[in-house]
């Protein structure tokens, strides 16, 4: 099954934190993996509030890790838009255990709308009902 990437997963690859080598070796597993403009953007955004990174370098790094990674990028349309505020609907923050945000219920509705599995990190997805 494809594999949409969530940026949780992608700032662990390039931060170097302990579970980045395990989810870069699923990600190049995958022969079509996924991601979506939002994916970018929230990767770039955590890679400077949390690891401090120039934003010059967030988006060079998050360029070359898709680039190798060979990640083909999804539109976010109307399909995606519905299925992101149902995801907010059940499962938002203050809502759901999940506990999901604007950038989980975007991830979340990519993979669903593209039938892919979710590669991420943390326990906010496996309290969803994407498997």
């Amino acid at each position: 099954m494809t594999l949409f990437v969530d940026a949780s997963a992608l700032v662990a690859m390039i931060a170097g934190e302990p579970d980045g080598e395990a989810l870069m070796v699923r990600l190049m597993a995958d022969p079509d993996p996924l991601w979506s403009a939002m994916t970018e953007w929230e990767t770039v955004l955590a890679l400077c509030r949390s690891y401090r990174y120039q934003i010059e370098r967030a988006r060079q790094e998050v360029r070359d890790t898709a680039t190798a990674a060979a990640l083909r990028r999804v539109d976010i349309g109307n399909d995606e838009s519905q299925v992101a505020l149902d995801a907010y609907a059940r499962y938002g923050k203050g809502r759901h255990d999940a506990k999901l945000n604007m950038g989980d219920c975007f991830a979340y509705a990519c993979a669903r709308t593209n039938n892919a599995a979710l590669l991420y990190k943390g326990d906010d997805f496996a309290r969803t009902d994407l498997r």
